[in-house]
Formats: structure tokens, sequence, C-alpha cells
């Protein structure tokens, strides 16, 4: 697999198409940190670590839905095995005029584009969420 995060963004984004309440994905720590700043903003109701059917450590993820819609409405992926974006605490884009959040891996964990301002730094941006 050459994109982890954009396979686990799509898992989620075809669940949430289908409204099925829990996605299974693979473990790995971007993933989970990725799913703590989704957790944080309201996107997801939570996470739990569990194991796959071929044996290999998997995370559930509980959906979340408000009057029967997804919460999240839009997903996309930024930053590209291909194609790496990496901006300055300054150049940090706002989603939809601050309503959605961009996830940044910067030096010090991977956080929203709120927390990344009030940490003042940059970093690579991985995906946006409205």
């Amino acid at each position: 697999m050459n994109d982890p995060i954009g396979d686990m963004l799509t898992r989620i984004r075809n669940s949430q198409m289908r409204g099925k309440s829990t996605v299974s994905v693979p473990a790995s720590k971007m993933r989970v940190r990725v799913l703590d700043v989704l957790q944080s903003e309201g996107y997801i109701r939570g996470y739990e670590m569990s194991t796959g059917k071929d044996g290999h450590p998997a995370i559930e993820v509980s959906l979340k839905y408000f009057e029967g819609t997804p919460v999240i409405r839009e997903m996309k992926r930024v930053s590209k095995p291909g194609r790496r974006v990496y901006l300055g605490v300054d150049d940090i884009p706002q989603v939809r005029q601050g309503l959605g959040v961009s996830i940044v891996s910067t030096s010090k964990g991977v956080m929203s584009d709120a927390s990344a301002r009030a940490a003042n730094v940059g970093g690579e941006v991985l995906c946006t969420v409205f």
C-alpha cells in the first residue's frame, strides 16, 4: 500500500456513504494520530484497537451521524506520496472559513490547523475535513 492515510480516509468515506456505524482499518501510529484529531474535533465518535480477520492489528472506527446524515461532508487528501505539501504556520489554509479543519503533521505531533497556529509551527498538511 502506497498511501495508508489516503486508504483510511477512503474507507471512512465509503462506509459513511453506505451508512455503516463502524469501519475497520489496518493499525498504524500515524492513523491513530489522525483519528485522535478527528475525534477531538468531533468528526468521529471514537476508535478501538482490535485484531483484524487476518490476525494483524486493526482499528475499529465508530462513525458519527447527525439526523441520519454523516457528520463528515467531505474529506480530501492534500499531501500525497507523489507530491508532498509542506506549509509554514502563516500559510496553513482555513477550511471553509474556519468551519472545517486541516490536519497537519508537525514537529510537535499531528494536530489540527488551529492547534498548529497556536503552537506556531508549520508542517505537512495531510488532509482537510469538512
